[in-house]
């Protein structure tokens, strides 16, 4: 994983981030959707994660409102997942969002999808309710994890570098 690098997301990418979605989600987000987040939604912010040779193996994005941070959608390529990238990305974004001000973040996870409810523990995320029948797609509930405590540049700067605050 020490070859993955982290950058910001340009329009350029959308088909390769659409990509990855669509092979992802249930309810995937459109091409659209994602080229409108480059050039229309000012509060959006994405990363990708791409390899030596520039192939996008993986995406995160967030919405930036004032001081919250709302995650909006990670994703890595299924050839690529359990090597830390969604970790790997996640603490980006959150060392991201927390560079541009962000004092909490929170996000919806299917209560199926106990690989990220794992993941956002780890980086210490908690539950904070159910939004339910939230999904679509089978009525599926949602839980809404919360950060708050770690959202100083510190904290943020030590979970991208793959280090535990907290130890």
């Amino acid at each position: 994983m020490a070859d993955i690098t982290l950058r910001r997301m340009t329009l350029a990418d959308a088909t390769a981030v659409h990509a990855i979605e669509a092979a992802t989600f249930a309810i995937p987000w459109s091409l659209q959707s994602f080229e409108e987040e480059m050039t229309r939604n000012a509060c959006a912010r994405y990363l990708v994660a791409q390899t030596p040779t520039g192939d996008i193996i993986g995406f995160a994005g967030v919405w930036v409102v004032i001081d919250e941070g709302h995650i909006t959608n990670i994703a890595v390529r299924k050839d690529y997942r359990g090597q830390g990238i969604g970790r790997l990305l996640t603490a980006g974004l959150m060392q991201y969002a927390a560079n541009m001000g962000v004092q909490y973040m929170t996000l919806e996870v299917r209560k199926t999808n106990l690989i990220a409810q794992a993941l956002y523990r780890k980086l210490h995320f908690i539950q904070l309710g159910v939004r339910k029948r939230y999904y679509e797609d089978n009525g599926e509930d949602a839980l809404l994890y919360f950060l708050k405590h770690g959202m100083k540049k510190e904290f943020a700067e030590a979970l991208a570098a793959g280090h535990d605050p907290f130890v």
